[in-house]
């Protein structure tokens, strides 16, 4: 019996020592992980709420989702002149002034005159901002037309614009979401009418910019707003 003794009694001893030797090595584990430097963590894209996020702007943002084809399963794939006074619920020049902000992640797509084909140039800045999504969720095209020729006819003149734009972010980027990435509204001469302020953005053209030039074009943003 006296072996047997001795083997349990050294089992004994050496279970100490073991949780000794492990505690120690853990002990380790844990030091070095908070010495360590921080890795940098990857940015996830998201909807983002910058600062032109306004309540007001999240109201109307809300509202074209939910009417002109990014919300809801009945809805219209995109908003007309009449639909769109319905949405916005307040004046072109206010409606306007909430899209202001956006300068630096936007750009104004301009077309001929009577025309609804987009310019190499037109093509190249539709890529660019579209390609610069920055984690946001929305992209909108908001199509308009000058006020030479019938109200209906620029009606239709502005909604091939806007769809002309849709054909080539199709066409380009190939991304299967992009129906429920892009809001789309049409508004003729009738509502919203640009006025020389948005020269300052990115432009197509550089050719002269008064108000006719500026409203044969299609505004198009991409929105980092969480609703």
């Amino acid at each position: 019996m006296t072996p047997i003794r001795a083997g349990v009694g050294a089992a004994l001893l050496a279970v100490p020592v073991m949780l000794t030797v492990m505690w120690i090595k853990s002990a380790d584990a844990r030091l070095e992980e908070a010495t360590a430097t921080p890795t940098e963590q990857v940015a996830i894209a998201s909807a983002a709420d910058v600062g032109y996020c306004s309540p007001e702007l999240k109201k109307i943002l809300r509202r074209v989702l939910m009417s002109c084809g990014l919300m809801g399963g009945d809805a219209a794939r995109g908003c007309q002149p009449v639909q769109a006074k319905n949405v916005a619920t307040m004046s072109g020049n206010d409606f306007n002034a909430l899209f202001t902000p956006m300068k630096e992640r936007g750009g104004i797509i301009e077309f001929e005159k009577n025309k609804s084909e987009l310019t190499p140039e037109a093509i190249a800045l539709t890529n660019q901002v579209f390609s610069e999504q920055k984690g946001a969720s929305w992209f909108f095209v908001v199509a308009r037309a000058s006020p030479e020729g019938s109200t209906e006819h620029n009606r239709e003149l502005s909604k091939a614009r806007a769809e002309a734009v849709m054909t080539q972010l199709r066409n380009q980027f190939k991304d299967p979401d992009l129906d429920k990435e892009v809001g789309m509204l049409w508004l003729g001469e009738e509502f919203a009418q640009l006025e020389t302020t948005f020269c300052e953005w990115k432009r197509s053209s550089k050719g002269t910019c008064a108000p006719e030039h500026i409203n044969r074009s299609a505004f198009i943003a991409w929105i980092d707003c969480q609703l």
